[in-house]
Formats: C-alpha cells, structure tokens, sequence
C-alpha cells in the first residue's frame, strides 16, 4: 500500500475508532425506572427524554412490555427484573423460568437491548426465610434458560442487595459480608463468578449522612471540599462517601476470595424535598450529589480500590414514585418531572456540563492563615481563574487540593518535576487545583467556592513555565 493511502486509512480508523470512544463514553451512567405512580408521561415520551440526556441504560424492576417495546432501537442497554414474587415458581420450574424467559426477554431481543436480569430485589436482607433459600435456584433456572436460547453470554443474571448485606464497612478495607448471610451469600457469589455475572448494590451516602448529620459529613456525601477520612487499613484517604462504600463492597467481595467479581451500583440517588423531620433532603443537596457523583464518573478518576475505571451507576431516580409509601423523600427521588421537565439540573443533558452546588461548610478552626497566592478582585474582564481567598488556612486549602486531585483533573503540574510545583506551598499547589477544576467544571460561579474558600480574579495567575489554564465566564 503506498505511503499516502496508509496514512489516509490510518486517520479514517484513528476517527472511527474516536467516535466509537465518545460514544461509549458515558456507557456506565444509568437510571432507575420505577413505575409507582399515576402520573408517568407515556413510555414513548420518556425513550424521547432519555434519549435527549447522556444516559445510556435504565434499570426495570419488572419487565413492563411497553417500555422494553418503546427502547427497542435505541441502543439503550436495558435491565429487567424478575419480581420477589416470581421467585418461588422461577425456582421449582424450569418450564417456568423458560417461559419467562421467552415472554420478557425473547420477544423483544435483540432490538431491544436487555443486558441484565434482576432476579428478585434486596431479598438475601429481608430476612424471609421462605424466599431467600429460593433465590440462588431461581437464577440459575433463568441462567439455564439463557443457556439454551445461546444468549447466556451476552445477557447477565444478577439480584440486587442493599448495604446492609454488609456487617462491617468502616474503614473501607475492612469491609465483610454479614455472616448471617452465610453459606447462601457465598453460593450467590459462586454463581456470579461462573457466569461473569456481577454484584448489584444499593449504596446511598444520603442514609450515611442521615446516621450522622454533621456538616463535615454532608460535604463527605456530597463529594464537595471535605478533610477526607483516612482509612486506618491501609492508609487511603477517602474524600467522598459514595467511593468509601463502594470500596467497602469490594473489600467484602475480596476477603472472601471474590476479587474478579464486578460491582454495578443499582441504585443511589439523593431526594430533593421530604418530611419536615428529616434531616438531609433538599433541593440544593440533592443536585450537588447527583450532579457531582455524574461528575466522578465521567472522570473515569474511579475509586481507590478500583482506579481508571467507573462502576456501571444507576441513578435513583428517573421520575417521582407518588405512590410509594414511606416518608416524603421516598416520593422526592426524581431528576425529571411528569411534564418531562428537570426538577434540578444534574448535568445529564448530552452537551451540559456538570455543576457543583455550594455547601454549608462547618466553621473554621482559626489558625495562622498563610500568604495569599495572589489577590482575587471581582472580575471585571472576560478572562477568569479560580484562587484562594487571602488568609485562608493551610488545612483548608489541603482539603480543597485532595479533593480537587481526586476528581479526576490532571494533577501532574504541581507534583515533583512539573512546570508548577514550584513553588512547593500547600497555597500554590491548592491554587493550581482550585482553579483547574473551575475551569473543566463549568467556569460557574458556584464551581469557584470551595466551602466561601475560593473568588474569581480577572489577573492571570501564570508564571515562569507554569501556565494556569483560563477562560471565559
């Protein structure tokens, strides 16, 4: 082949290969589709909104035939559920688990495109003695029935638990499954690591925030400006809750000889509003988790157990369930409305990017506040840089610098031997952080706050080789 022609077929297979990237670059953003209502917009309308956002899969927790009908097409990876009441006839039938399998999955696929099925929901933890020994042969009759229609490979066979199949969770590394759980929980876990199936869990740092209602605490669960908590295993510092559980999870999954066993975060989510009583719920909370935890996965920063990659995350919830009992934020979990429009936004349109809602810090122990990088006037030009307000303690600007480090930007400037790291002050390395997440989070006023730590300034803060990036409010 000449010269030329090669180059030419290499930059074609350099630009496919690109955009088959982009495209699957928000594969592991994915949202729960729960039906306990009277109001939901018809399935068509709701393929159309999702359609319109960078969600790429939805989770049923049934197998409701007109909405697995309106995805088919989409390319949108579909899980469904078999529900707990299935459970009993799934596992003393496998005419019945081959029926099912052929009335919820055969029909529709491949067109529509189901990925996953949910055998039962949080069963191993709800204590019924009657279902629970039902379950693992309830999967495996699915599996059987996947097996025999050639589709055992490409569609998984999973349940989901909550987190309280775990008897110990903090620190992260010394995560273990209940043993209450047992003998049945290790034959589940056996069953997923023969069929490449992974473990589904529901962790919500909006119930760990609930348990420990400090301000400290919700700017831990909000992945917002936080001292982080060092693990006292291994010496990780954690700057977010959602990692700390995850990482939980897969410490359990390790203790017990499970390391190849995939995590998929079937639900987490944060409501906006609830009852007059509960601590936690609101509006500005909720975007900041949602939208931050969106953030941390496109990131692809992972957790520290699990670095470079992002779990496949199913966000709680599409709509609000007006039907579900319970408190208030159990009917306050939805990012969209009945009339399709967003009740916040959570940075899930496809072009958007994600934004980050301030929080109420805790004061500030006072201590010698170091020299500021540089002053930070109201801007008045069309260039701008996020720094440190003067005066600002090193501990705080510490903390910003973890956390910003941790969200997945390029730290490597300010580390030893880059155009930045000198000079080598917490100040000036927080600077440089601070100001690198405001300018690939949104260049928003908001994303330039870090707990009342951070203000605009219209100066460039550049210097000798190191070069602040900058733009345009």
């Amino acid at each position: 082949m000449a010269p030329q022609k090669l180059s030419s077929f290499f930059l074609i297979f350099l630009v496919l290969l690109q955009s088959l990237s982009s495209a699957d670059s928000q594969a592991f953003i994915g949202v729960n589709y729960g039906q306990i209502a009277d109001n939901l917009p018809p399935p068509a309308e709701t393929v159309k909104l999702i359609q319109s956002t960078s969600i790429q899969k939805v989770r049923l927790y049934g197998a409701d035939p007109a909405i697995i009908k309106a995805l088919a097409n989409t390319g949108i990876g579909i899980v469904i559920g078999a529900s707990n009441g299935d459970i009993p006839a799934l596992a003393a039938d496998p005419n019945f688990a081959g029926q099912w399998v052929n009335n919820n999955i055969l029909a529709y696929y491949p067109a529509s495109k189901i990925i996953v099925v949910n055998v039962g929901n949080e069963v191993v933890t709800s204590g019924d003695q009657n279902l629970i020994p039902k379950l693992l042969p309830a999967m495996q009759n699915v599996q059987n029935a996947l097996n025999a229609a050639s589709l055992g490979g490409r569609i998984k066979v999973s349940t989901v638990h909550a987190m309280s199949i775990l008897s110990q969770s903090d620190p992260p590394s010394s995560g273990l499954f209940s043993p209450v759980f047992g003998d049945s929980l290790k034959a589940l876990l056996q069953f997923h690591k023969e069929n490449g199936s992974p473990l589904m869990i529901n962790p919500y740092p909006f119930f760990a925030y609930q348990s420990d209602p400090r301000p400290e605490t919700l700017a831990f669960c909000l992945f917002q400006p936080n001292a982080g908590r060092v693990d006292s295993g291994n010496g990780i510092k954690y700057m977010n809750m959602f990692d700390a559980q995850v990482d939980a999870v897969r410490s359990a999954l390790n203790a017990w000889g499970f390391k190849e066993i995939q995590i998929v975060v079937a639900e987490t989510g944060w409501p906006y509003k609830g009852d007059p009583n509960e601590v936690g719920p609101s509006m500005d909370n909720a975007k900041a988790y949602n939208g931050n935890l969106i953030n941390h996965l496109r990131s692809m920063v992972g957790t520290p157990l699990m670095p470079g990659i992002s779990v496949d995350t199913y966000i709680f919830a599409l709509y609000d369930e007006d039907l579900k009992p319970g408190p208030g934020s159990e009917r306050s979990f939805g990012l969209f409305k009945p009339d399709l429009s967003t009740t916040y936004d959570a940075g899930l349109s496809k072009n958007s990017q994600t934004p980050t809602a301030p929080v109420t810090p805790a004061p500030a122990t006072p201590t010698t506040p170091v020299t500021p990088v540089t002053p930070a006037p109201k801007p008045t030009g069309s260039a701008t840089w996020c720094l440190p307000k003067p005066g600002i303690p090193d501990s705080e600007l510490q903390s910003n610098l973890d956390y910003a480090c941790s969200m997945g930007i390029d730290c490597s400037p300010i580390q030893e031997g880059g155009p930045c790291f000198e000079p080598n002050t917490v100040a000036s390395h927080a600077a440089y952080a601070m100001n690198v997440i405001y300018q690939t989070a949104g260049r928003n006023p908001w994303n330039c706050d870090f707990s009342e730590t951070a203000s605009l300034t219209s100066t460039n803060p550049s210097y000798n080789g190191c070069t602040y990036p900058g733009g345009n409010l």
